[in-house]
């Protein structure tokens, strides 16, 4: 590790984070009328140190997003969100959240648009509210967390909001690759992308009240969830630009017929504790039968993940220290993928300001036995 090279970055990026205001948000309102502005500023440095390999180390903008949110007419609102940071090959914005939704019924709402597919607690939490740097195994649209979807979306709770629900029903794109189950939001479109539909939903139950999709315990009360969630999704055979006559064209790209996932997943906090668990099952089959490559033996795969991830207050509400451990294992593996991750937060402003490091040591790279990497994380966020 380039030890001068890492403190001048981390400095040079804390004093920018310095610099920046504290105020989180602006609304205006008419009466029942209203806009919201709003954004999130991510810069990060990563360095990588794999096995037999090169040293590299990037500074770059993992996340610059801004959003509008508004209501003109009565128990209706919208929101359009996009990323800058994200852009590529022909889509200069990348499409986020950008949705329509009646929130007229007392414990339902429903939504029609582009948001999160209801699967996965870890990818339901907000980027800007997570723990470590990056999301885990369990939450990552790059190993078989469904991404943002285009569809309709139903949301609710029962009376003593102690159980929460929702379920929702579109069309979602796969990203063909060999070594991963990658979805991917419709709405940013790539020409080789397999087209498919979705259904997914999930129950959550609160016993002592609604624990909100926010990682780290800053209030210091007890909460805890305990939630399951499924996804069905099934190439709707539009765009299979990989197969011929039923036979796979590339070693590296595989048009998938069909994806199926099972999660698990519970939460607790308490006294500036906090723990996340949660374990993902997903099934997928390529349109090619006989396909080994990647991920899949046989034309089919079974991807298991988990992940145990936690922190505490050292000083409540301006420094914790966290730790995490996941694992994934796949039917072309040679052998469970491991990672171990150790870090801290500075809260300068809660989640809305915020310097993260994270140090996290990968074990059987990509299913590759004695293939390993170290990596750091140090990432700056301004919410605003």
């Amino acid at each position: 590790m380039h030890i001068n090279k890492i403190v001048l970055s981390v400095a040079a990026l804390a004093g920018l984070l310095l610099a920046m205001p504290a105020n989180a948000g602006v609304t205006f309102k008419d009466g029942d009328k209203y806009v919201k502005l709003g954004g999130r500023v991510q810069l990060q440095y990563n360095q990588a140190d794999p096995t037999g390999g090169d040293t590299t180390d990037t500074l770059f903008f993992r996340r610059l997003r801004t959003y509008v949110e508004g209501s003109i007419h009565p128990d209706w609102k919208g929101k359009i969100q996009f990323d800058i940071g994200k852009s590529s090959n022909d889509n200069e914005l990348v499409v986020k959240d950008a949705y329509m939704t009646y929130t007229g019924f007392e414990k339902m709402n429903i939504m029609v648009g582009s948001s999160k597919t209801p699967f996965s607690r870890e990818f339901l939490t907000s980027s800007k509210k997570q723990q470590l740097v990056e999301r885990t195994f369990v939450g990552d649209h790059n190993y078989g967390a469904p991404d943002r979807m285009l569809g309709v979306f139903l949301t609710g709770k029962n009376g003593s909001k102690k159980l929460t629900w929702s379920t929702a029903f579109g069309m979602e794109n796969l990203d063909p690759d060999v070594n991963k189950i990658d979805f991917d939001n419709p709405a940013n479109n790539n020409s080789d992308w397999n087209q498919g539909r979705i259904a997914a939903g999930r129950v959550d139950f609160h016993p002592f009240g609604i624990l909100k999709m926010s990682q780290g315990d800053f209030k210091r009360e007890q909460k805890a969830t305990i939630g399951i969630g499924a996804f069905s999704w099934s190439n709707d055979g539009d765009n299979n630009t990989y197969t011929s006559n039923g036979i796979s064209t590339s070693t590296s790209k595989a048009d998938v017929d069909s994806a199926n996932g099972i999660e698990l997943s519970g939460a607790y906090r308490n006294a500036g504790f906090s723990v996340d668990l949660q374990f993902n099952t997903i099934k997928a089959k390529t349109v090619d039968p006989m396909l080994t490559a990647g991920v899949y033996q046989g034309g089919e795969t079974t991807l298991s993940s988990w992940s145990v991830k936690g922190g505490y207050m050292l000083i409540p509400g301006k420094f914790e220290i966290v730790a995490g451990l996941e694992s994934q294992d796949a039917d072309g593996y040679a052998a469970a993928w491991d990672r171990t991750s150790v870090g801290a937060n500075w809260f300068l402003a809660r989640h809305d300001i915020k310097v993260q490091f994270t140090y996290r040591l990968a074990d059987n790279l990509k299913g590759q036995r004695g293939n390993d990497e170290d990596e750091l994380f140090v990432q700056m966020q301004y919410v605003f």
